[in-house]
């Protein structure tokens, strides 16, 4: 729900896990492994929830030049004696979209094409780096690419791909050996070549894992083919950690098993030389021709649908006295919103005009419940505890970051309230109204509530963002809070609908 600036300080997101490398730097034509995102930037983007990524490699263009060679200008235009395909090969529709479901659940798929002076490239990525899977965040990314090599002299496309595919084979043979001397904590994994019998005219998969001290941790599998004058490559990557881990830290992390990787890896590489031979078979000896621009198609997340109730629910009406007790003259407010299987409910107490002797105060309790589902509509305790776990790891990571106007006591665990309990003291110097604030958060089966206590004294003719502005103590905070949270369980406990 979009909160007004009186409610609590929310936690921010963790940010989400890091791609995966490629392999090590070996004898090899012009061509660059997976890249990792620079650390520092991830550090940077910490408050507002980062973005993972991934960048491909490929085949060098006539515009990149390596060091102490020199360019080469280049015009995609084709010879008469090349005649160019009407519809070029759509990569992304070459993995039935039951598989691409089922590896990638809710991804975001992006197609790209490109022409160099060798070669017509085809790409797609189905990516989604924040799976929720109960207790764990998934990532998962599909990569497909395609290219078609052109002749070059009296070679054919043919004998080029035949070469290119030769010397990438040649490559993960001798990666099965090199062993590069890692750094000090660096650890890495490169399985043999695993032959796929029957998929175009030559395929092979290998699998790569790689971890990095106490920030990375990741494998994936890779396979390539040739089908006639065009290449194939495939990467499937997977892994998980759980919610409540550490920002940058691997402690937790599970990444995709050799079986695992290589199985799916040789399975996706099948459907897409099936595709190609296909595309192929329509369009004899014509070169294709790239398509213009990006095709993206992010993952429909529908926007919370958010409502206004007429009255309270039950459960809040049994604890108005409590509330009130807290926030004399109150407002309420009770509200309704729908967010995936998270259907949420809540109810809001607030006064921003206390009399206070030679000022005001401000005082809020704010009650939130997340009542979780499955897709039959039945309670589920597990995406419960997955939200719950995510919220304590918010609040554990947090705990030692202090970026000036906010900052964020350790958090303690509660006995007596649900299954589970935690509560944080949150001081907030930041928006248009300064406050601290206690939110105590209880987990009881499918149901997640959400309890905060927050306020502040605002001098006469300060605003309410004013230094002179003195935050509710946490001793206060943490009373305020817990009374109400306890209060409000025991009236849950007579009425379990809390409506």
């Amino acid at each position: 729900m979009t909160e007004p600036p009186t409610n609590p300080f929310r936690m921010p997101e963790r940010p989400i896990g890091q791609p995966p490398a490629g392999p090590p730097t070996q004898p090899h034509r012009h061509r660059r492994g997976w890249v990792l995102p620079v650390v520092a930037v991830a550090v940077v983007v910490l408050l507002a929830g980062g973005v993972g990524g991934y960048l491909w490699y490929g085949k060098r263009s006539a515009t990149t030049a390596e060091p102490n060679e020199p360019k080469r200008s280049f015009e995609p235009a084709q010879p008469a004696s090349e005649p160019v395909a009407k519809t070029p090969p759509d990569v992304c529709s070459m993995i039935p979209k039951a598989e691409a479901d089922r590896l990638v659940p809710e991804a975001t798929v992006a197609a790209t094409s490109r022409e160099s002076e060798y070669t017509v490239t085809f790409q797609c990525t189905w990516d989604n780096q924040r799976i929720d899977h109960g207790e764990y965040w998934r990532q998962r990314t599909v990569e497909v690419k395609v290219d078609q090599y052109k002749p070059d002299g009296a070679r054919t496309g043919r004998a080029m791909a035949q070469n290119s595919y030769d010397l990438d084979y040649g490559q993960a043979k001798y990666s099965e050996t090199y062993k590069p001397t890692p750094s000090p904590g660096e650890k890495d994994y490169t399985s043999q070549v695993r032959d796929i019998p029957g998929v175009g005219d030559g395929a092979f998969a290998q699998y790569f894992w790689r971890r990095s001290g106490k920030l990375l941790w990741y494998s994936w599998g890779e396979a390539k083919a040739r089908v006639d004058d065009m290449t194939i490559e495939v990467k499937f990557q997977a892994s998980q950690q759980r919610k409540d881990a550490a920002i940058l830290n691997n402690e937790s992390t599970q990444s995709i098993t050799e079986e695992n990787a290589l199985r799916e890896v040789s399975g996706l590489v099948a459907h897409v030389a099936r595709g190609v031979a296909q595309w192929k078979a329509q369009n004899p000896g014509v070169l294709a021709k790239p398509r213009p621009g990006v095709t993206l198609s992010p993952s429909a997340r529908p926007s919370p649908s958010q409502s206004t109730l007429a009255a309270m629910p039950t459960a809040c009406q049994a604890i108005g006295e409590v509330a009130t007790s807290l926030v004399p003259g109150a407002t309420t407010r009770t509200r309704a919103a729908e967010e995936g299987n998270d259907s949420q409910t809540e109810c809001r107490w607030l006064n921003l005009n206390l009399p206070d002797g030679k000022g005001k105060k401000i005082r809020s309790v704010l009650i939130t419940m997340h009542r979780f589902a499955n897709r039959a509509g039945l309670a589920d305790p597990t995406s419960a505890k997955g939200y719950y776990t995510e919220q304590y790891g918010g609040a554990k990571r947090m705990q030692d970051f202090e970026p000036g106007d906010v900052s964020w006591d350790e958090p303690v665990t509660l006995d007596g309230l649900g299954e589970a309990a935690f509560m944080q003291y949150i001081a907030y110097r930041r928006s248009t109204v300064f406050n601290g604030s206690t939110t105590v958060t209880i987990r009881q089966g499918a149901l997640v509530v959400e309890v905060s206590y927050a306020g502040s004294s605002v001098p006469a003719g300060e605003g309410t963002n004013s230094p002179k502005v003195k935050l509710m103590d946490r001793r206060e905070a943490d009373e305020g809070a817990q009374k109400v949270a306890r209060a409000f369980m025991k009236a849950l406990a007579g009425d379990p609908g809390g409506s």
